[in-house]
This record gives C-alpha cells, structure tokens and sequence, in this order.
C-alpha cells in the first residue's frame, strides 16, 4: 500500500515524537542509591527498616518502591556506614545493641550478614578509607570507642576499645554522639558530651565542661594512643563531627549552642581550635557532612527544619556561610532533619533525613559556590520515622540506556 504525502509526514512526526520520547525516558538516569534508616511502618519492616531510593542524574529526584524494604536488625537503628568501596554497609540498633553489616550489589540491593553485639547501645559508627576497620562509638552510662578489624567488609575480632572519660571527673556519665576517621587512617575522633554536668530537665551533679572530642592516633595494626592534649573541650552539646578529604581539618556542630566548632589536625592526630571561630549554625545543629572536594560543609538544623552550608578556605580551614542568590542563607528542609549526606562521588546533591517529617528533603549543589536550590518534586515521603541515611553510587556515573 502506498501512503500520500500528508500520510507520509504523520507517520515520520509520529516516530519523531516516539523517539524523542524514548530519548527523554532514557535520560532518567539512577546515579546514586540513598539508604534511608528509621523506625518501622514499612512494607516488611514492622521494627527498624532501611528503604532505598534511587536518585535521578538530571534532577536529583528521588524514586522509591523499586526495592523492598530491608530489615535493619533491630526496632530502632540509629546510625549507617558504608565502606569506601560501597560494597558494604553497616548499621547500628540502638535497642539491642547490635550492629549489622550488609552487603551491597551494584543494583543496590542488600544482603544481612554477620551481627555483632555490644555492651551498651551504639550511637555512631564510621569505617576507615582502607577498609580495614570499623569503629563503633557505644553507651548511654559509659562511653567508649571499639575498633573492629574488617576483612572484605566483614566485621572480625574487636582489635582495641577505648573508654571515653572526662579527665578529673572519671565517674560522670558520658554520652557518645558521633565519630570520624581520617582519610588518610591516621586518627579517629568521637564527639561526646558529658550528662552529669548538662542535663536540661535532669539532675546535675558535676562541674565538668559538658562538650568534649576525644582523639586518637592509629598506629601499627590498629593500635589506639590518646592524641596530644585529648580530650579537647568543644562547647556544650557536641552532636555530630565530620573530618574533611585532606584530613587536615575536623568539624564539630554544637547542639545547645548553635555553633560549627573547626579544628586544624597538626602532628598526625593533635587538634587545635581554629581562628575566628566558632561559627554560627541554624538552631539545634544535629549533623554535619564535607563535600568530596573537600570546598563545602553542610549542617543539618533539627529545630529550624534547615541546612546551612559553608565554603571551607582551602588555606586555613575556615568556614565561611554561603549566602544564596536569592539572599537567604536557610535552605528549608521537612520537619526536624536529623542527618545530612552529600553523594560522594561527584558532590552534586545534599539530602536530608526529616524524622518528624518522615521523608527525605533533596537539593542540588552549585560547584562553583557551595549554594544549595531545592531539587525536583522534594521532599520525598518515607515509609519509615528516619534517623540516618547514606548515599551510594550506582556504577561508574557514566550514562546508561535504562535506569534499574
């Protein structure tokens, strides 16, 4: 059958149109997996669960349901580590005292393998870039820091533990609140803030300075020794820390004061305060992430529903607050963000886990200035209460003809 022209010039407009869209669909990218952890109310996941999302490469959107939702191991984790090869992620339960490690395929799917079991419950955890060892910081009535040895991503043996104590106050409960490794191995640091001596709407029964980091150099086989001058005061309610891709800087958000507290590393492992510091933050700064490139820090702020974002001088480590092209310096997140994670491979998208909000809040990176603009369709609902998320890439970033 032979077609007329005007027939003819359908018919290519019709495949036109096929094909572009086609292209378009195509462009819907998965360039990273974001892990999201919380308290139950998913599909599957009646205790703890960890839901995954997929992030779309154009627009930083997030995609949920193509993925089950995975059993944490416990009814309430409260924290998330991913090795730096991203093929094992590890969670903490703050409930039953465990942590449970999973690993993790290219499509990002999750795989429960071993537990451990501590004597109090876990609050941080963090793996170092050699993937050597993961470290634990647990207590709610004696704080202390475990160092695990890992062999491909399996958690082994505990190789050294370290009591957190505050020098002259040695029977004051101690509470752990986050914990960094450097990128180059050579120290680890956990945040810490003393409750005998601040305890809003409690007892106090110490004249302790609440807010502390405590260091330590890694040595020969993991060994642990006290860094010079630890622990080091820090203001005082110190929730989260995060150390930077040069390891010459570390980073402490204050909680009650509504501070980012920044330390230069010096002789290995030894902190010293930063000039002209602290710095100002939203309110109840509750965590903290360093961009890849090691330009940019962005805080989450509990109270406020917000994250700051400072641009770090590449000489002396000071944060400077990046100001918006449109003036403002509050990002608006969903109710009360209570972690923070940059995706790092290419240091493009900021996410937010909003506990009360029960979602994730995204937004995309200018490279050039640090400045965040909300991204597309954000916030993103959660089937779960979230409490900590982590940020997987998916593959080599390079274009793909279909998403997963």
């Amino acid at each position: 059958m032979k077609l007329s022209k005007t027939s003819q010039l359908v018919l290519v407009s019709t495949i036109g149109l096929l094909v572009a869209g086609l292209i378009s669909a195509c462009q819907l990218v998965t360039v990273d997996y974001v892990f999201l952890a919380g308290a139950g109310g998913a599909t599957g996941c009646n205790a703890g669960g960890i839901q995954t999302f997929a992030v779309d490469s154009e627009t930083g959107a997030l995609r949920s349901g193509f993925a089950p939702c995975v059993a944490s191991g416990g009814n309430s984790p409260v924290a998330m580590a991913v090795s730096p090869d991203f093929a094992n992620l590890y969670v903490a339960n703050s409930d039953n005292d465990t942590v449970v490690h999973f690993s993790l395929a290219s499509n990002g799917a999750l795989t429960k393998k071993e537990t451990i079991t501590l004597p109090e419950p876990p609050t941080a955890l963090a793996v170092n870039q050699a993937s050597s060892f993961l470290y634990v910081a647990y207590g709610s009535t004696t704080a202390n820091l475990a160092e695990y040895s890992l062999s491909s991503g399996n958690i082994g043996s505990a190789t050294a533990t370290e009591a957190l104590l505050v020098p002259g106050f040695t029977g004051d409960t101690v509470v752990p609140t986050g914990v960094a490794v450097l990128p180059n191995n050579g120290a680890v640091y956990v945040s810490a803030y003393d409750q005998s001596s601040y305890n809003p709407g409690g007892t106090v029964t110490s004249s302790a300075s609440p807010g502390w980091v405590f260091g330590f150099a890694v040595g020969s086989g993991g060994a642990l020794s006290p860094a010079a001058a630890s622990p080091y005061q820090t203001g005082i309610k110190p929730s989260a820390l995060a150390a930077e891709a040069t390891s010459r800087f570390i980073y402490v958000t204050d909680y009650a004061s509504n501070h980012l507290i920044g330390y230069g590393v010096t002789s290995g492992s030894t902190l010293n305060f930063l000039i002209s510091g602290p710095f100002k933050t939203g309110s109840e700064p509750s965590s903290i992430i360093v961009d890849p490139r090691a330009k940019y820090i962005y805080v989450s702020n509990a109270l406020d529903s917000s994250v700051s974002s400072y641009a770090i001088d590449l000489t002396t480590g000071i944060p400077s607050s990046v100001i918006n092209v449109t003036g403002a310096q509050i990002n608006a997140t969903d109710s009360q963000p209570v972690s923070v994670a940059v995706d790092p491979a290419l240091g493009r998208f900021v996410y937010t886990a909003n506990f009360l909000g029960n979602s994730v809040s995204g937004f995309q990176i200018n490279p050039d200035t640090g400045a965040l603009k909300p991204s597309a369709a954000t916030p993103y609902p959660s089937q779960l209460h979230p409490t900590a998320l982590v940020i997987v890439p998916h593959g080599n970033h390079s274009l793909e003809s279909t998403s997963p």
